[in-house]
């Protein structure tokens, strides 16, 4: 699955389960770990582990393993990651303290784009 493939897939898959604020940040030129990061908030611990469980049954089902995924047992910020596309799933809270959109959008060449529901 390609790079925009994967995004359109993920984003669906965190969409089907009412993820909040839905935020996709392309890295590809600040970094090399990953092209593109998406960042999506849940309401509740609960809701951010299953948006991660789910997220990660789904490219499962479509024959993608995750390489990693990082802080299920907390549930306030969950890492999934899918090579290309790194998904981080927040507490409100743990979003806005942490500004991950804020700390990748300020660099040079930076593109954001939020899906609205």
């Amino acid at each position: 699955m390609q790079t925009h493939e994967l995004k359109k897939f993920v984003i669906n898959a965190l969409e089907d389960l009412k993820a909040d604020n839905i935020c996709v940040l392309d890295v590809k030129d600040k970094t090399s770990v990953t092209d593109c990061m998406i960042i999506a908030s849940g309401t509740s611990t609960r809701h951010v582990r299953s948006l991660a469980e789910n997220l990660v049954t789904e490219v499962k089902s479509k024959g993608i393993k995750a390489l990693g995924v990082e802080g299920a047992e907390v549930s306030d910020w969950v890492l999934v990651d899918l090579g290309e596309v790194v998904v981080h799933v927040m507490l409100p809270s743990a979003r806005t303290f942490y500004d991950l959109e804020g700390f990748w959008r300020d660099g040079p060449d930076a593109s954001q784009t939020v899906v609205e529901h």
